[in-house]
């Protein structure tokens, strides 16, 4: 209850079977476009009858790469070269369009560094897939909310305020 106003806010996340793995062990993509540690979220409220949801997924970024385990606290990610990642790029993408409508990727991959060549290459492919149903944001997490700073995160949160509207 909220103001006296009684609501049921129900939270359900659903992980794929597809992928599935430990961090550094599973990442990217498979030829069919299953993003590794795919995960769907979501939300329900119920008030007086009424029902609203609104469902958020998270995984993998959707190219072939790797990150293998080492004796670094973070290995570097290499991107595979000798593959066509469009391919299972647009499965991806396909399949999320079918099943949860228009798509706004949010990825929050550090800009600078070992993870900068996996944010170029998103919004790379996302910008030559050229589908007007997918949107892509870049938000550099760690750079923008660091030392606790989680005020920075309203950045965000106007950039992607239009398209949390529609």
């Amino acid at each position: 209850a909220i103001n006296g106003k009684c609501f049921d806010w129900l939270l359900i996340s659903r992980r794929s079977c597809f992928r599935a793995g430990v961090r550094y062990y599973v990442r990217g993509i498979d030829s069919e476009g299953h993003a590794a540690n795919f995960v769907e979220t979501e939300q329900i409220v119920h008030y007086k009858g009424s029902k609203a949801s609104f469902v958020q997924t998270r995984g993998s970024i959707p190219f072939f790469w790797s990150q293998r385990p080492n004796l670094k606290y973070k290995p570097k990610p290499q991107i595979s070269k000798s593959v066509n990642h469009m391919d299972g790029f647009q499965r991806h993408f396909d399949s999320q369009i079918i099943s949860y409508g228009k798509q706004m990727i949010v990825n929050l991959v550090n800009q600078k560094g070992s993870e900068k060549p996996l944010e170029q290459t998103f919004s790379k492919m996302v910008n030559s897939m050229g589908n007007g149903m997918v949107r892509y944001v870049a938000f550099d997490f760690h750079k923008e909310c660091s030392r606790m700073r989680w005020d920075r995160l309203q950045i965000l949160m106007d950039q992607l305020a239009d398209q949390q509207d529609e």
